[in-house]
């Protein structure tokens, strides 16, 4: 089954704009048809975003259904312990953690509006597609068609 890190960016799009390209990347992960992955620093990024109120005031649900979607989002995800830090040097610090992730877990997939910064760094690796859910589920569709 194809591993993927969503990105922080992905899952607010999703609940932001529900007829979105996100939203079909938060449904694959909700029905089990991809495999979403998680570690430390990016639930604690998760977490951080999600409780900013003023990020969702024009959010079409509310804060106790924004909750529920991200815990059900969460249980669908694979828990992966980092035990060995890559540093692909990216420009921006924050942003080596979704490749780490990616790496430890052996994702297939990045799903990220951040792509410039992503795939930026000095390490690369050639098996990891790092694309916006745009990208990503153009692929999915032709590979997998329903």
């Amino acid at each position: 089954m194809l591993r993927m890190v969503v990105d922080t960016n992905v899952l607010v799009s999703a609940m932001l704009a529900p007829a979105g390209e996100p939203r079909s990347v938060l449904r694959l992960c909700l029905n089990g048809e991809v495999v979403p992955l998680v570690g430390n620093a990016l639930f604690s990024e998760y977490e951080t975003v999600f409780a900013r109120s003023s990020l969702f005031a024009n959010c079409l649900i509310d804060r106790c259904e924004r909750k529920q979607l991200v815990d059900a989002f969460l249980a669908c995800c694979e828990w992966i312990a980092i035990s060995f830090l890559w540093r692909p040097n990216l420009a921006d610090e924050a942003d080596n953690h979704p490749v780490e992730l990616a790496v430890a877990g052996n994702a297939d997939w990045i799903v990220t509006a951040n792509i410039r910064h992503l795939r930026s760094g000095e390490m690369q690796f050639p098996g990891l597609r790092i694309g916006p859910a745009g990208q990503f589920m153009k692929e999915w569709r032709k590979t997998w068609p329903s």
